[in-house]
């Protein structure tokens, strides 16, 4: 196999893919990217046997072939090189030659036909949105995601077919995101499916803001094909809890205020909270929310917000992060809250993010 192109062309591909690829590999074949020379052209393929890249290379194609070359080491080599540089890759037997200039690079390669890659997904549905709606579907929801939780099925994204709408939903158990965004498709409407976390990041890393985004969802696989990349992902196999019941219904308690007079608010009584615990006490009353934060030195932090309240008096504590993750994912410049009573769980909303909802569960302090 031979190839020629400048630095960039090859730079381009392998910096789309590289995430995929662990540091620490189970196998060693997956440290590798597959680099494909084919008459239709030059893909550059990545994997971590959950999360599978495809990109296409703009290369100019001497000889065909197939090889799988370190990853990171080749991305490592063309960045190192000059700009505009015209780099050249050959394979001959086991190992892969790059050269550019005076520069000559010696890789050991593994066999093509060892690399685990998706060839067919056998997509049952299609959903097709923006990449625009997609990318505000999964940047307000991600922080919520579990991360290593032993409910396997939490360290993902709940992805929920409506009619004429696509709902994301993702929740670690002591917070929960939701958002819905404008979609359409061939899809069974209250379809569910839970994409893996790296899966998510990945994608989301992917998407711009122009174009539209054509998702296929298989019996164990979900594709999405973003401009020259292909991405595919597996799907976590596991039932979602009904997070229905945990988003409390409207009621009469409902607080309004200043959003980032009260994020900036919580930021700063955050910086003495417990380190661990990150447990803040929020005292309502009439006008007025007053902010407690204290922490095993004996130090203390105290910070009032005016808010629009006109319900009994009441003391509730919460996950300060878990506050300003919210708070940071609305576009409003009010916010509004619900807290029926001291144990049960804070809803938040703002009029200028459509579709957005979040709850936190209060914790004792």
């Amino acid at each position: 196999m031979k190839l020629s192109a400048t630095r960039e062309a090859f730079l381009e591909p392998l910096q789309a893919v590289i995430g995929v690829v662990e540091r620490r590999q189970t196998m060693p074949i997956l440290a590798n990217i597959l680099i494909s020379a084919k008459d239709d052209g030059v893909s550059v393929t990545a994997t971590d046997l959950e999360v599978e890249m495809v990109a296409k290379a703009d290369v100019t194609v001497g000889q065909s072939g197939e090889v799988t070359i370190p990853g990171r080491k080749l991305l490592d080599i063309c960045r190192a090189l000059k700009d505009k540089a015209k780099v050249e890759l050959a394979v001959t037997g086991e190992k892969a030659t790059v050269r550019s200039g005076r520069s000559r690079f010696t890789l050991a390669t593994l066999p093509a036909g060892e690399f685990p890659i998706v060839e067919d997904i056998n997509a049952q549905e299609q959903i097709v949105l923006t990449q625009a709606a997609m990318h505000r579907l999964l940047e307000k929801t991600h922080f919520s995601m579990a991360h290593q939780d032993v409910r396997y099925y939490l360290n993902g994204l709940l992805l929920e077919i409506g009619k004429g709408h696509l709902r994301a939903v993702a929740t670690d158990g002591h917070r929960l995101a939701l958002c819905d965004v404008d979609a359409e498709g061939t899809a069974t409407v209250g379809h569910q499916v839970i994409v893996p976390r790296k899966g998510v990041l990945e994608l989301q890393r992917l998407l711009g803001n122009d174009g539209d985004l054509n998702l296929a969802i298989g019996s164990n696989h979900i594709r999405a094909e973003v401009g020259d990349i292909r991405f595919t992902t597996k799907l976590i196999d596991g039932r979602f809890p009904d997070y229905q019941r945990v988003i409390p219904k409207l009621g009469e308690n409902n607080i309004t205020a200043d959003r980032e007079e009260l994020r900036q608010a919580l930021y700063r009584a955050a910086i003495l909270s417990n380190e661990k615990y990150r447990g803040i006490r929020m005292e309502l009353s009439g006008g007025g929310l007053r902010i407690q934060a204290h922490n095993p030195e004996q130090e203390e932090a105290e910070e009032e917000v005016e808010v629009g309240y006109e319900g009994d008096s009441m003391e509730i504590g919460f996950n300060v992060n878990y506050l300003l993750d919210a708070l940071g994912a609305l576009d409003g410049g009010t916010a509004s809250f619900q807290v029926n009573d001291p144990s049960s769980s804070c809803l938040m909303w703002d009029d200028e993010t459509p579709g957005c909802r979040y709850v936190v569960m209060p914790m004792r302090l």
